[in-house]
């Protein structure tokens, strides 16, 4: 009999010995073992609020899309974590993201189950019982020259549009932002009762580039254990001087790459020497290449004045400079001309001319987006293209 006891004693302290106390995140098996064997060793509450932590981390913790996708990049978020370091992340997500949800306060989010089981259960708080979703938004934070930023409550609300009453729920709350069919941004909160504070769009968050008429629309999802409720709001006024817009481009004149053809202004143009044919028996005629009718500085002036017009199509046909590659680095709003908001054209002179190659000296005063003011001093390179001159260097001098 004492040798049974012995027996049953070893084989419990066996056991316990096997559970893992840190997540193992191999697989999406040995994920939920693992976290079934912490859980198992905390406490009710503790167990709650571990769970409550996983949640937290699953849905705002990680980008990914689809259950499973979250459920993989939680795995490589927590691997090789214990149930204090997850708590303690859990929180500072929480905070990250205006969660109001902490890893010491009570539970507040029903019963969380990060591995998808999406049952109702008689005791379910996220089993919301509604009819649709409404949205609240008003215009907040003016500091003097309107707005800053959009106030967003969604409110689930019965037949008759009142709000359902509920509380304890963890109800995963999506907030879309589009113009002009484009997703411009994504933010998501939990919704615990209908007193939701919703979520606080703030207008300097938003590239004004990419806002179309000062106009935005929104759409935000509640997702209750039986159903996902979706509303959207079309049309939402913005106030265009609070947009957040992109810093000028940075050019570091010693990156950029010098046609061969271009003109040194330092150096004499060099006229002699034509080409050789390879073939001896060959008979060379001598071919002269059409010269351009215009001053290779109108070419420039003319260029600059498209920039600031953000005529940018006809600057950049005005080029063949390798260094500016596609229209769409060109015109980039961010990294290319299509930040300049204006150019103040101080003066232009040309360097150096012949029938191929020129170079023009031009100094101006150039306005982003944001308001602020550059000074360059910038050489250009042009070479003749069929009788025209087109922009084939540029420099900025110190």
């Amino acid at each position: 009999m004492r040798k049974l006891s012995f027996l049953l004693v070893f084989s419990l302290l066996l056991f316990t010995a096997c559970k893992k106390d840190s997540v193992d995140a191999t697989s999406t098996k040995t994920l939920q073992s693992s976290i079934n064997d912490m859980t198992s060793s905390l406490p009710t509450i503790k167990q709650i609020k571990f769970n409550e932590a996983l949640y937290i981390l699953k849905t705002f913790g990680v980008e990914a899309d689809g259950d499973v996708a979250e459920l993989k990049a939680l795995g490589q978020l927590v691997n090789g974590k214990k149930v204090p370091e997850i708590l303690t992340m859990a929180d500072e997500v929480a905070q990250k993201n205006g969660i109001e949800w902490a890893s010491t306060a009570p539970p507040s989010l029903g019963e969380m189950n990060i591995f998808g089981d999406e049952k109702a259960k008689e005791s379910d708080p996220n089993d919301v019982k509604a009819n649709s979703l409404s949205i609240i938004t008003r215009p907040s934070a003016d500091d003097g020259n309107g707005a800053t930023a959009i106030q967003i409550i969604p409110r689930l609300v019965d037949n008759a549009g009142n709000p359902v009453s509920f509380t304890g729920a963890g109800l995963e709350t999506t907030l879309e932002v589009f113009s002009n069919g484009v997703r411009l941004s994504t933010s998501k909160n939990l919704m615990t009762d209908n007193n939701f504070k919703g979520f606080n769009l703030k207008f300097s968050s938003i590239l004004a580039e990419k806002v179309v008429d000062n106009k935005i629309d929104i759409t935000v999802s509640v997702k209750t254990t039986a159903k996902t409720f979706k509303m959207s709001k079309i049309g939402l006024e913005v106030n265009p001087s609070a947009l957040k817009v992109a810093a000028p481009p940075k050019v570091d004149s010693t990156a950029v790459i010098q046609d061969p053809s271009a003109v040194d202004p330092n150096s004499p143009v060099n006229t002699a020497n034509p080409p050789v044919s390879a073939d001896p028996n060959a008979t060379t005629a001598p071919v002269t290449p059409k010269q351009p009718a215009a001053d290779p500085k109108a070419t420039i002036s003319k260029f600059l004045n498209n920039v600031s017009s953000q005529n940018l199509k006809a600057a950049f046909d005005a080029s063949n400079n390798p260094s500016w590659g596609s229209y769409e680095s060109f015109s980039n709003p961010t990294s290319g001309f299509g930040s300049v908001k204006n150019v103040n054209v101080k003066n232009i002179n040309t360097n150096a001319t012949n029938t191929n190659n020129a170079s023009v000296n031009a100094t101006y005063d150039v306005t982003d987006k944001s308001g602020k003011t550059t000074s360059l001093k910038v050489t250009f390179g042009l070479k003749n293209v069929n009788g025209d001159w087109k922009i084939s260097s540029y420099k900025i001098n110190p």
